[in-house]
């Protein structure tokens, strides 16, 4: 993982769970809609990211 991540990206992921911990502590429901959203647009990034790179012919 940290090949793929690099060390920035490993802790981006962990500030984002510790966050989603601080919310889950006071409303477990928000928290639940916070991670769905972070969710949804990693997914996007990721359709973006694959369309930018079959343009360039990478992949």
């Amino acid at each position: 993982m940290r090949d793929t991540l690099g060390l920035e990206g490993i802790a981006g992921v962990f500030v984002v769970f510790v966050a989603v911990g601080i919310i889950a502590v006071r409303d477990p429901v928000i928290a639940g809609a916070v991670m769905l959203l972070i969710a949804g647009l990693a997914l996007i990034a990721k359709g973006l990211v694959d369309t930018a790179m079959r343009s360039f012919g990478l992949k």
